[in-house]
C-alpha cells in the first residue's frame, strides 16, 4: 500500500512540474512579446538630412526605448535622391525587418509600394490620404499608419500674419513641385492668397542645389518669403536665409526648427514630439496590441508661435509684443 501511495505521489509531483514548466514557457513567451526579451529589427528610411526630420527620428527612438523594447535599427538616408529612395525601400523590405519607420512622404510612398505585409509607420507626412498611403485618417485600412505634420491652422495663420502684421503684398514661395506634400501646401497658400488679395510669386526647384538660384530669381519681385514644409528647400534653407538677410526680406517658415536656422517666425510644433507619438504607435504594433489598419493617423494638436529676435533685428524689423503669445488648441 505504501509503495502504491509513493507511486501516486511521484506521478502527481511530475504532473505539477510539467504544468509549471508549460505555464512558465507561456509567461516567458508573453513577456518576450511585450519587449522584455525579444529583439526587434526596425528599418528606417529618411529622404534627406535636416533638423526637423532628424528630431522626428530621435523622438521615435525615444518612445521605443521608454517602452523597454530592445531594438536594432537599420537606418538608410536617400539624401534627396529618388532612385536611392526606391532602392532603400526595396532593400529594407527584402531584409525582413519587423517594422519600417518612414520619415517623409516620399519615403513612405516608396516602402508602401514595396510591401503590403510589413507594418509601416510614417511621420513628416503632410497629406497621407492624397499621397495614397491610407484609405482615410480614421481608418487607414492596410499595413500603413502614422502621424501627419500639417496642423490645419498653420497655413491660414501664417498667411494672416503675412498680410496683417507684415503688410505683405507680393509673397515669394520656393518649393519642389515633385513633392506631393509641397503641392498640397502651395495649393492652399494660393487659394488663401486669392481670398486675401495677395500675390504669390512661385519659384520651383527639383533639387536642393537649385534653391539658391530660385531664391535669387525672386529678389526685386517680392516683399516677403514663405518657406513651407518642403524637404528639398528646408535642407538648403541657409541659401534662402542668406538672401532674405541681404535683401531685408521677412521670411515666414513652416517649421520651428527653421526659425532656429534664421526664419523670422513660424506657427509650429516639436518634430521630436511628433516622432515620439509615431514611436508610441510602433510600440503597439510591434507588441501585438494593435494593427496598422486599426490605428487612426494622428494629427498633432500642440501648436505655438515662435519669433527669432536676431533675425528680426537683422532685417530691421521691430517685434510687436503680441507676437510673443503662444497659442494652442
Amino acid at each position: 500500500m505504501m509503495n502504491k501511495l509513493k507511486k501516486i505521489a511521484v506521478i502527481l509531483f511530475s504532473a505539477v512540474l510539467l504544468l509549471t514548466a508549460c505555464s512558465s514557457g507561456d509567461n516567458n513567451e508573453a513577456s518576450s512579446y511585450v519587449g522584455n526579451d525579444k529583439k526587434y529589427t526596425v528599418g528606417v528610411t529618411q529622404i534627406v538630412e535636416h533638423p526637423s526630420l532628424n528630431a522626428a527620428f530621435e523622438g521615435f527612438k525615444q518612445a521605443l526605448a521608454d517602452a523597454g523594447l530592445d531594438v536594432d535599427y537599420q537606418v538608410q538616408n536617400a539624401q534627396n535622391d529618388n532612385s536611392a529612395n526606391i532602392t532603400i525601400a526595396s532593400n529594407l523590405v527584402n531584409s525582413g525587418v519587423d517594422l519600417i519607420f518612414a520619415n517623409s512622404t516620399s519615403s513612405a510612398q516608396a516602402v508602401a509600394s514595396e510591401t503590403q505585409e510589413i507594418p509601416i509607420v510614417f511621420t513628416s507626412v503632410t497629406d497621407a490620404v492624397g499621397a495614397q498611403l491610407v484609405d482615410s485618417l480614421e481608418k487607414p485600412g492596410g499595413n500603413v499608419t502614422g502621424t501627419i505634420d500639417l496642423h490645419p491652422d498653420v497655413i491660414p495663420l501664417t498667411m494672416k500674419f503675412l498680410k496683417e502684421q507684415l503688410e505683405a503684398k507680393n509673397i515669394g514661395v520656393v518649393f519642389n513641385a515633385g513633392e506631393q506634400n509641397a503641392r498640397v501646401q502651395i495649393d492652399k497658400v494660393k487659394e488663401l492668397a486669392k481670398e486675401m488679395d495677395l500675390n504669390i510669386i512661385e519659384a520651383a526647384v527639383a533639387t536642393s542645389a537649385d534653391v539658391k538660384q530660385a531664391v535669387d530669381s525672386l529678389i526685386g519681385k517680392v516683399d516677403s518669403l514663405y518657406i513651407i514644409k518642403d524637404n528639398t528647400v528646408v535642407s538648403a534653407l541657409e541659401s534662402v536665409t542668406s538672401a532674405a538677410f541681404d535683401n531685408k526680406l521677412p521670411m515666414m517658415v513652416g517649421e520651428l526648427d527653421s526659425v532656429k536656422r534664421g526664419g523670422l517666425a513660424a506657427y509650429g510644433f516639436s518634430y521630436h514630439d511628433l516622432g515620439y507619438e509615431t514611436g508610441q504607435m510602433a510600440v503597439k504594433i510591434l507588441t501585438g496590441e494593435s494593427k496598422p489598419a486599426e490605428l487612426p493617423v494622428q494629427v498633432t494638436k500642440n501648436l505655438k508661435f515662435v519669433v527669432n529676435e536676431e533675425t528680426a533685428s537683422a532685417i530691421g524689423l521691430d517685434i510687436k509684443e503680441e507676437w510673443q503669445a503662444e497659442i494652442s488648441e
